[in-house]
């Protein structure tokens, strides 16, 4: 999903299609966010912040030595990425109605039209 959804995007860029652009990016970002390697509850948490890290005196909440903010992301099944993707499409779904509600109809279009493209590439995938 994630490779289809990358040369999507640079399809997307050499068109100049802003809409496509955007929506695939934001997949993307919550595909990768959603691997995002988890901190322990008893860890110290913080911007630049590494498990079994050595902190600096110097500067609260960052770490010291080479490497220390290197974390392996989680590898996401398809499944699962799936599953972000299509979130996803709800979430701008849902938000376009509000906007709709609310009289911002040029919003609301936008939002539609990305839902449209990530729908588009879901549906290629299965």
């Amino acid at each position: 999903m994630r490779s289809t959804l990358r040369d999507a995007l640079s399809t997307a860029l050499k068109a100049r299609d802003r809409v496509a652009i955007a929506a695939l990016r934001s997949a993307l970002a919550a595909i990768d966010n959603a691997g995002a390697a988890p901190l322990p509850p008893s860890a110290p948490s913080g911007p630049g912040v590494a498990p079994d890290s050595v902190t600096s005196e110097h500067v609260a909440g960052t770490t010291a030595g080479a490497g220390s903010t290197e974390v392996d992301r989680r590898q996401l099944t398809a499944a699962e990425e799936r599953t972000i993707v299509e979130n996803e499409v709800r979430e701008r779904r849902e938000a376009a109605a509000e906007y709709q509600r609310g009289g911002r109809h040029e919003h609301a279009d936008r939002l539609h039209a990305e839902a449209e493209v990530i729908q588009h590439h879901l549906s290629a995938t299965s």
